[in-house]
């Protein structure tokens, strides 16, 4: 059956599958009516059985008590026969009465069994009777006039005083319930072949419905990839599960998007690193033997005129310069391009901030922490230098003739820690707003723009985050970092 299904198409099984639980639906209600019919039947026999037996127990005990036939020789019950068998006429039910031994008082029907034992009843049979907690025994039988219920009951005076045994046959009236229970199943087959038609159409309707709206989402799905434009769905009406799987595959897509997003920003950082080995490479080797040359040439040049002594000293002091700039240059390019694997050890984030503040002296930088001390798993080098880098940022963002303002503020929350850098400075350009982080040439009077990329290494590093806000007031840089997993103090 799993078999056939795997090879029918899903509208196939829609259809095929509701067409099944309707027909399995009405089998169910047809059985529970069935067995409703049944049970009630039972009741009813029940009731019609304790309605006679009651009937009989009030006249046969009129009958003893008026003939004073308690405790008396049970031959006398023969004297009285007429008025036992007139209790048969008035309520048309054979019935017999023996006495607590087994022994036949009246009798106008029996079973073959008690006729063949003589007229007597069994020990065993009496124990049953007598022992019932309703003190009342049925016994199934089956003879030449057809099967019926044999109801064997004790019987009792005004005291409560057991005097005979009462046996009567049962003879189940089926016939209103089987002609009811008919004319019921009749009607339901009609209903049945009605819902069943509607049950098709309905099928038939709702499965192409279905199958024509996971035919979009597979088509949208077959067009999707990682580079490609790839495009949400739009689908009007669906069903809330379909627009579940709609909203998890738009889900996809702008997932999709960052991580094609991530994928190129890696692929230029990767580009960018491997530039910056080589320009580091080729900067780095000519350095050393020029600086050489050059002070080789302040000891060995020897000049008398004092004016071109000092031109000599002035130029040479210039080339130094310059070089050293160079050098800065080579070793900026070459800590981008070769950032070490951080050494993660418990240490105080407030202590290092706030020592790795002080050596800005004459600058105004305000310091503030929510806690004294937050411990956290950190390489201390490298926090050293996400915070002199950002801070040099902030301070060569500052508009001319404005002082440097910043204020760096430590804020620990349940779940991680924020560390805002606030600048006063002219903000950052619209235009180069989603490259900040990018390693980038800058427009600055030094450097090589490349202080925010090793930031932003070093924080994704530490499995943190770094954002900004930025506008004319100055620009904010908050670090996010986890504070999960993370030692207690």
């Amino acid at each position: 059956m799993i078999n056939f299904f795997k090879h029918i198409s899903l509208r196939t099984q829609i259809f095929l599958s509701m067409i099944i639980l309707v027909f399995m639906a009405c089998l169910l209600i047809l059985f529970a009516t069935y067995y409703q019919y049944q049970n009630e039947s039972i009741d009813y026999n029940i009731f019609r059985l304790n309605r006679k037996e009651s009937q009989l127990r009030k006249q046969i005990n009129y009958l003893v008590e008026k003939n004073n036939l308690l405790n008396q020789n049970d031959s006398l019950w023969k004297n009285y026969n007429d008025e036992f068998n007139a209790v048969i006429k008035i309520h048309n039910v054979n019935y017999s009465i023996f006495n607590m031994g087994g022994k036949a008082l009246f009798t106008s029907f029996l079973p073959l069994k008690i006729i063949a034992n003589k007229y007597q009843l069994d020990i065993e049979l009496i124990s049953k009777i007598t022992n019932n907690d309703k003190s009342r025994f049925l016994e199934t039988n089956d003879d030449e006039i057809g099967k019926f219920q044999s109801s064997y009951s004790v019987l009792k005076d005004q005291f409560g005083t057991q005097y005979g045994i009462l046996f009567f046959p049962y003879f189940e009236d089926v016939s209103f319930s089987e002609n009811e229970l008919n004319t019921f199943l009749q009607s339901l087959y009609k209903i049945y072949l009605v819902m069943l038609l509607v049950a098709i159409v309905l099928a038939y309707f709702i499965s192409k419905y279905i199958s024509r709206s996971l035919e979009t989402i597979r088509m949208k799905i077959d067009q999707t990839g990682l580079l490609k434009q790839n495009e949400k769905i739009q689908l009007r009406n669906a069903t809330r599960d379909i627009s579940s799987i709609i909203n998890s595959y738009n889900n996809m897509i702008d997932e999709l998007e960052k991580s094609a997003e991530l994928l190129a920003r890696t692929q230029r950082e990767q580009a960018w690193q491997e530039m910056a080995k080589q320009v580091a490479h080729e900067i780095k080797n000519p350095l050393t033997p020029m600086r050489l040359t050059v002070q080789n040439f302040q000891r060995k040049f020897s000049v008398k005129d004092d004016y071109d002594k000092g031109k000599v000293a002035e130029f040479s002091e210039m080339l130094l310069e310059q070089i050293d700039t160079m050098s800065e240059v080579a070793n900026a390019f070459s800590d981008f391009a070769t950032l070490p694997t951080p050494k993660l050890v418990e240490s105080d984030l407030v202590k290092i901030t706030r020592r790795s503040l002080e050596i800005f002296d004459g600058i105004d930088v305000k310091f503030n922490s929510s806690h004294k001390e937050i411990y956290l798993q950190l390489d201390r080098t490298q926090w050293i230098r996400v915070i002199t880098n950002l801070i040099q940022n902030g301070i060569q963002a500052s508009k001319q003739g404005r002082t440097p303002k910043i204020e760096v503020n430590i804020i620990k929350e349940v779940k991680s820690v924020k560390i805002k850098f606030i600048d006063n400075g002219k903000g950052i350009p619209e235009s180069i707003q989603s490259k900040v982080f990018e390693p980038k040439f800058t427009t600055k009077t030094k450097g090589m723009g490349l202080g925010l990329g090793i930031v932003k290494n070093i924080v994704n590093s530490h499995n943190g985050s770094i954002k900004y806000e930025t506008g004319k007031k100055g620009t904010i840089f908050i670090i996010t970092l986890s504070l999960l997993n993370q030692p207690h103090h």
